[in-house]
């Protein structure tokens, strides 16, 4: 897997071809009364053709913003990418975003996301953040990743974020 930064021009529909976002979820956590659970609630997610123009379209804003965007490619093919907003967040500015971090289901479980969330906490640090900021999905799997990678619940939730995903998982991690 090559990893490096990706720029304004290759950010375009034809760069997710080959991408598989593709994920059966069995069970999620939820706050319920103040305390996590995990509770059965299976359903398949599979981005559209409108999903991925979407996609395109935040991450060029990104980059024009002065964010980072990563990417991991095997052959030439996009496998996974991350990115990092630079938009403060938090009371004392604290936080930056990072807005995605996704790896195509037929390349999970080879650490390319540990290599892509590494890259983009430095590139967080480099903004001069103290900690990065992340609305997770709420997925089992999922969780258990950001767990791996050392991030807790946020001390402070951005209204904004967990308004527009409310079963998302308000995370941090210490930069």
């Amino acid at each position: 897997m090559q990893y490096r930064h990706l720029t304004q021009d290759e950010i375009n529909a034809d760069l997710f071809a080959h991408f598989q976002r593709h994920q059966e979820v069995r069970r999620c956590w939820r706050k319920i009364e103040g305390r996590w659970m995990l509770i059965d609630h299976p359903f398949v997610e599979e981005w559209s053709r409108e999903d991925y123009a979407f996609l395109v379209e935040c991450l060029q804003n990104t980059l024009r913003t002065g964010g980072g965007v990563m990417g991991a490619f095997e052959d030439g093919l996009l496998k996974g990418f991350a990115s990092v907003e630079t938009r403060p967040l938090g009371s004392r500015g604290q936080y930056l975003q990072l807005s995605a971090l996704h790896v195509s289901s037929d390349c999970r479980g080879a650490g390319t996301g540990r290599v892509l969330f590494g890259m983009a906490a430095e590139k967080a640090r480099a903004l001069g953040a103290e900690r990065l900021y992340i609305s997770g999905h709420s997925a089992e799997e999922t969780q258990a990743f950001y767990q791996a990678m050392g991030c807790q619940e946020a001390e402070e939730y951005d209204d904004a974020l967990h308004a527009a995903e409310p079963c998302d998982c308000q995370l941090e991690f210490i930069l």
